[in-house]
């Protein structure tokens, strides 16, 4: 069964919409980054070049046939558990949009396997390591999100970091200047997000939008009102599954409406530098750590759960 597919009426109401069609048909037309640089495993310093550039880079053939496919089963097998809470699609980022972290009690999916395989991928080290010009780098979560079919509303432009606030208003912040002279923006990368593609990602099933060039911007997001037309059509696509999308988290990014007829997933591995942390929620048990590569266990090193608590995982739908 694809636990993508709407409800038969609610599916055929947004299918058939004229709005919807008209949209369908300018996506095809005209959705994506014209020129978007597609890289390949090794081009190492290229990758990093087109990072610090652009905030984010697509690299294909990362993953091979057979981990795209577990993986794929895998992000399958959490949305339908997710689903199963949310008969009317409501969502978590949106109607038909959700995050698999703020999806998941832990605020993460690293208790799950297929989310553990991507902790070795080679190639994902040695980007990631690049970037950070260290080895020393930590994981923050195993997340990423999905849209399904008839998430036909666009996600307002966000960035997934932000300079301190107080506690009582996120816990997950960190960076502060007392002088008020320096913002997260005016430093070196602090946290990269690595997107994994298990499908194709193509113009119609909801490509990530992508601002290039505004991780260190001070310019005010703009709202979905003031967006420019150019902006919602600079998507991350096409893009082959098995590929990656490293992105530099403060970059201007959103969710765009997929209009196709199946799921769209991104799951993903968040990194923290050497040098910045925010407070980590515990993702995978002290047990389940020690099976991992000694590499991965570095990785989840502030992710893990002492040996005498009891990690309890399982699918909400509260807001992330």
């Amino acid at each position: 069964m694809d636990q993508a597919i709407a409800p038969d009426e609610a599916r055929e109401a947004w299918m058939n919409d004229p709005e919807v069609a008209a949209l369908r048909d300018h996506l095809e037309a005209h959705n994506g980054i014209k020129g978007l640089d597609i890289l390949m495993p090794g081009d190492t310093k290229h990758a990093v070049d087109l990072f610090r550039r652009d905030g984010f880079v697509v690299i294909a053939n990362v993953l091979n046939d057979e981990q795209t496919e577990i993986l794929r089963n895998g992000c399958n097998a959490v949305v339908d558990e997710i689903l199963a809470l949310d008969s009317d699609r409501k969502g978590n980022r949106g109607s038909h949009r959700y995050s698999f972290g703020g999806s998941s009690l832990t605020r993460s999916q690293l208790h799950r396997p297929e989310w553990q395989m991507l902790l070795d991928i080679p190639a994902v080290t040695e980007i990631v390591t690049a970037i950070f010009q260290s080895p020393d780098y930590s994981l923050r979560a195993a997340s990423g999100d999905f849209c399904l079919p008839g998430a036909i509303e666009y996600q307002p432009l966000h960035s997934d970091v932000r300079d301190w606030l107080d506690p009582k208003t996120t816990p997950f912040s960190a960076f502060h200047d007392p002088r008020r002279q320096l913002t997260i923006r005016d430093l070196p990368c602090p946290y990269v997000c690595v997107n994994f593609l298990p499908q194709e990602v193509t113009p119609l099933n909801g490509p990530t939008r992508q601002i290039p060039g505004t991780q260190h911007s001070r310019t005010p997001i703009p709202s979905l009102a003031d967006e420019p037309e150019w902006m919602r059509l600079s998507t991350v696509c096409p893009a082959p599954a098995g590929a990656i999308m490293v992105r530099d988290v403060r970059a201007w990014h959103g969710g765009t409406p997929n209009i196709a007829d199946a799921v769209r997933s991104i799951p993903n591995l968040e990194f923290y530098a050497p040098w910045f942390r925010e407070p980590i929620v515990p993702g995978i048990t002290y047990a389940d750590a020690r099976k991992l590569s000694e590499h991965a266990r570095r990785l989840v090193r502030y992710c893990v759960a002492d040996s005498s608590e009891t990690l309890v995982t399982g699918p909400t739908l509260r807001a992330p």
